[in-house]
């Protein structure tokens, strides 16, 4: 009860800190989702046009003043806040209402960019959908806001679960949780875009995999997995399609490692729901791969198509990460800390089979969109799953938590070789022992 009470303190404590940045969070295609959740709501185009833009352009002039007001330079001249808002009104308002007059008002989102573009985002209701509510109930700015650190303290909590699942000590879980929030993980989980709701899902994914390992909730375990792939469909299908293959790949080769035959069910949930979201993007004829990549290299469509665009991408992917390398060696950050993970988790065996295989999904998103200007690492923010769940298992003596996913299999070795029927035999000896008045 003390560690669970802990637990929400420490997701308190965020929720609270988040309040020195209401707004200012929004990235480019903040907009886009926002104005497909307002229209879900019931406004019109030029209604969620006016709340899209006025909420974006508040957030620029917000942070313009901050910055100027700690500028050696510049701290002294007028605040430009209200002058920076203006402008960027200015500047959204022609472009919609030129797309507009233009006949641009199909969908669902506003048309900040050309229809071709908005097509990726009408496939993407998921987290408009979840932002509802938030928006009804306490308005644009803070309904935002409030959103964004419910997903985040969520994927804080998930954290927690999951290690609390694998019988990891209450510090470690803890640990993990703390991990999440202070990590950039936790900062990127608060943007105001589909990532916080990625990570709380492929979490939530990666929570049904350590139940089904523990055993006795290993059906609930199964439909957790696959409520997480439907729910990360409505998200982004391309994660569901990633995370549902890792998943598959990863108890293939837990079977054929372990022999542990409850991991043929998490195989069957996993390709089964990469089958079923390559089927369902198909027949609701949701934008194409090679529509992405085309969207990647032109600049979301404002230069004519590529002729050959897979052969670029090849191009671009390998000089994508070599760059990318220099920059995590500069600043090595994240590749310790997934490194640390990656030991961490594979103590546990089979479930850190399963950790490192939800991980790469954050690989396989960034070598889709292999653009060195995406800022902030959101991409790739998927590998440092790994991470949270991994580092706090090296807190823990050798030899803990034997159970909750630290078990690979039924037969499989527990303690140099022995069966699990062999320990328990013997731990039945050591208590009769202890018992014997001699003893």
């Amino acid at each position: 009860m003390r560690t669970r009470t802990w637990a929400w303190l420490l997701a308190a404590l965020f929720a609270v800190c988040q309040l020195a940045n209401v707004t200012g969070r929004d990235t480019p295609d903040t907009k886009n989702y926002l104005s497909y959740a307002l229209s879900l709501s019931g406004d019109g185009k030029r209604a969620a046009a006016s709340a899209t833009i006025d909420y974006v352009c508040a957030g620029r002039g917000a942070t313009a003043s901050r910055r100027q007001g700690v500028d050696v330079t510049r701290f002294r001249e007028p605040d430009p806040g209200a002058r920076v808002a203006a402008r960027c009104r200015a500047k959204e308002w022609r472009a919609v209402d030129a797309r507009l007059r233009a006949g641009q008002a199909g969908g669902r989102t506003v048309p900040f960019a050309s229809a071709r573009f908005m097509r990726i985002f009408e496939a993407r209701p998921g987290y408009p959908v979840y932002l509802v509510p938030f928006l009804a109930v306490l308005g644009v700015a803070w309904g935002v806001w409030a959103a964004s650190v419910t997903v985040a303290v969520l994927g804080g909590l998930l954290v927690f679960l999951i290690l609390r699942t694998l019988r990891a000590p209450p510090f470690a879980c803890l640990t993990g949780q703390g991990l999440y929030y202070v990590l950039p993980v936790g900062t990127t989980a608060m943007r105001p875009m589909t990532e916080g709701l990625l990570l709380a899902l492929t979490l939530a994914a990666l929570w049904g995999c350590a139940l089904v390992l523990e055993g006795r909730r290993g059906g609930a375990g199964l439909w957790l997995i696959g409520a997480a792939l439907a729910a990360l469909f409505t998200v982004k299908h391309a994660q569901a399609l990633f995370l549902g293959v890792c998943l598959g790949v990863a108890a293939t080769v837990c079977w054929f490692l372990w022999r542990p035959r409850r991991v043929l069910a998490v195989a069957g949930v996993g390709f089964g729901g990469a089958l079923g979201v390559v089927l369902l993007a198909r027949l609701l004829h949701f934008p194409s791969a090679s529509e992405s990549v085309q969207d990647l290299l032109t600049g979301h469509f404002a230069d004519p198509d590529r002729a050959r665009p897979w052969a670029e991408l090849l191009r671009l992917e390998a000089r994508f990460w070599v760059e990318w390398l220099r920059r995590q060696l500069w600043e090595p950050l994240l590749l310790v800390s997934v490194a640390a993970g990656v030991w961490g988790v594979l103590r546990r065996r089979a479930f850190g089979v399963f950790a490192v295989g939800a991980a790469g999904t954050g690989v396989l998103t960034q070598a889709g969109h292999p653009d060195i200007g995406i800022w902030g690492g959101r991409l790739v923010v998927l590998v440092w799953v790994v991470a949270v769940v991994g580092v706090p298992l090296l807190l823990e003596r050798p030899g803990s938590g034997v159970r909750g996913g630290g078990e690979p299999v039924e037969g499989a070795s527990t303690r140099e070789g022995e069966r699990p029927a062999q320990v328990a035999s013997a731990r039945e000896g050591e208590a009769r022992l202890c018992d014997h008045p001699t003893g």
